[in-house]
Formats: structure tokens, C-alpha cells, sequence
């Protein structure tokens, strides 16, 4: 069984910067595709941005490409997302999820991932 803790989130001004790390626990994750997701009230959970298992590729969400990057550190099992020029509909609450078995590729799908964290929120203000 994996944990996965969020952290990080916040009350920030369009324009600002933030940074939300997740802490994976309870096995090794190094081998695994990690993706950051994120939901609103209004819409389901969607895909922000995701890692291969060494950080060799990477892919993002058309809304936030070139203003979001995710990277890991797979020494200390965390997973990182920079999110920079932060926009009012960025705001919600950004998840880290695992799937259940190592891959190669990154899915876009909340289905795809088994192993998700409690949530952090972020809220931009206009």
C-alpha cells in the first residue's frame, strides 16, 4: 500500500508563483509514472501534468503548458509541481496519484491511477 501526502497549497494573487510537493510512503515508487491531477466543484478531476519513472518525459495539461512543470526526486520520494503565472481558473484542488502497476507511459485518465492523496488547495484570486 502506498500514501501519498500533498502539500504546498494556497492563497495567492494571479500572476504568482506556487509550489506543491507530494510525499509517496509505504513502498519504493521510483519505478512508477506519477501525475499531479486536479478538480473543482464544477468539473471532474482532470489531468494537470505527469512523469515517467525517471523523469525522462513528461507531460502537461494544454491549460497550464509552459507555466506548470512536475519533476521528482525519486531518492526522497517526492514529486514536485511548479506552477508559475498562476490564472483565477487554476484554482482547486490539486491531487498526486499513482497508478497500481509501474508504466512507461503517462495516462491522462483518473481511472488509470490507484493510489491517490487527501488534496491540497490552491486558490487564485483575481
Amino acid at each position: 500500500q502506498v500514501q501519498l501526502v500533498e502539500s504546498g497549497g494556497g492563497l495567492v494573487q494571479a500572476g504568482d508563483s506556487l509550489s506543491l510537493s507530494c510525499a509517496a510512503s509505504g513502498r519504493p515508487v521510483n519505478s512508477f509514472t506519477w501525475a499531479w491531477f486536479r478538480q473543482t466543484p464544477e468539473k471532474e478531476r482532470e489531468f494537470v501534468a505527469g512523469i515517467t519513472w525517471n523523469g525522462g518525459q513528461t507531460n502537461s495539461a494544454g491549460a497550464v503548458k509552459g507555466r506548470f512543470t512536475i519533476s521528482r526526486d525519486n531518492a526522497k520520494s517526492m514529486l514536485y509541481l511548479q506552477m508559475n503565472s498562476l490564472k483565477p481558473e487554476d484554482t482547486a484542488v490539486y491531487y498526486c496519484a499513482l497508478p497500481w502497476n509501474p508504466l512507461v507511459t503517462i495516462p491522462i485518465f483518473a481511472n488509470e491511477y490507484t493510489y491517490w492523496g487527501q488534496g491540497t488547495q490552491v486558490t487564485v484570486s483575481s
